[in-house]
């Protein structure tokens, strides 16, 4: 018999919830193995007493979300071997085509419905019909189990996830990362284009730090012309994926320093009026400006400057035209 849908609880949790990760990413590699050990067993309860059938590939299309870069690589080679040897070992996950009838949509497991296409081979799969939020969470978690993606190919897909409208909670889930792993990966993806990322490719042996400093680098305005000259450059191509990302870094880091972001210099000052019934704190970073009031008139003085702001802006745009 078969059991309960594994994949309901995904389902059924909303975007509100504010529900942790179950497995957040660790510093510490004991955890991060312990995590990854529990994934793992955690993609397995989503096969887990399920019927597998053959499908054809050409009836199985990928997933509507990218999660890889490039499956032109060893690793892809060893598969299609292991399976040439001794057959598939697991399953896929499919969902039913979610507009073509007798079409099916990857969940997990596109490398194994390639290496069926390059073998003329069936792919063992089993068919859950779920929706797109269970659907990427599913991918995500997978992968994040078995398919050792890299940082860059985990931020790309957490940036996909974003453009698709998915809070942050899913791709947490997804990515079984906590909320400040998955803002990093977000602001790297956000940093360096897409194109410039697929051009250098997944760079399995770069991590986290290092892309953040390329990502600084990139967005410099003195490197705004190097990019694409570097990018088009002979022979970078060529250049396995790691020393493509190390040539991009080492054009744009020309003092071979560790990248930091720049600290922004914040001024701050305090005003009080003769009376003391209001006590301010400023503080000013050139881009931001705030302005806290306490003590007996903060509250009454906060809403007459709300009531006169527009009074007040068009004397300060009078005064600075003044001066120019």
């Amino acid at each position: 018999m078969a059991r309960k849908n594994l994949l309901e609880g995904l389902a059924d949790l909303h975007e509100d919830s504010g529900t942790a990760p179950a497995y957040p990413m660790r510093g510490a590699g004991k955890s991060l193995v312990r995590s990854l050990d529990e994934l793992a067993k955690q993609a397995d309860k989503y096969l887990e007493g399920e019927a597998i059938i053959e499908l054809d590939p050409a009836q199985i299309e990928g997933s509507f979300v990218k999660d890889r870069i490039s499956d032109d690589d060893g690793e892809y080679q060893d598969l299609l071997e292991a399976i040439r040897v001794r057959g598939q070992d697991t399953p896929i996950l499919v969902r039913p085509h979610t507009k073509v009838d007798g079409l099916y949509q990857v969940v997990f497991g596109h490398r194994r419905v390639r290496a069926a296409r390059d073998l003329g081979r069936k792919v063992r799969a089993i068919v859950k019909a779920i929706d797109d939020r269970s659907h990427v969470i599913a991918q995500g978690q997978e992968n994040s189990a078995r398919a050792n993606l890299s940082f860059i190919e985990r931020a790309l897909f957490a940036k996909r996830l974003d453009d698709l409208g998915y809070g942050r909670e899913v791709i947490s889930l997804a990515l079984s990362a906590n909320a400040a792993s998955v803002s990093k990966m977000m602001t790297v993806a956000e940093r360096i284009s897409a194109n410039v990322i697929e051009k250098i490719g997944s760079a399995p042996g770069v991590g986290r730090e290092r892309w953040i400093e390329l990502s600084l680098l990139v967005g410099k305005f003195a490197n705004s012309g190097k990019v694409s000259e570097v990018l088009s450059t002979d022979g970078f191509d060529a250049l396995p994926s790691d020393e493509r990302f190390s040539s991009l870094y080492k054009a744009l880091n020309r003092t071979a320093r560790p990248v930091r972001k720049a600290e922004v210099s914040t001024q701050k000052a305090k005003w009080q009026p003769r009376d003391k019934a209001v006590q301010a704190e400023i503080k000013n970073t050139g881009k931001a400006f705030s302005l806290s009031m306490k003590a007996k008139n903060a509250g009454r003085f906060g809403e007459y400057l709300s009531r006169n702001l527009d009074a007040l802006y068009e004397q300060f745009l009078k005064e600075g035209s003044k001066g120019d």
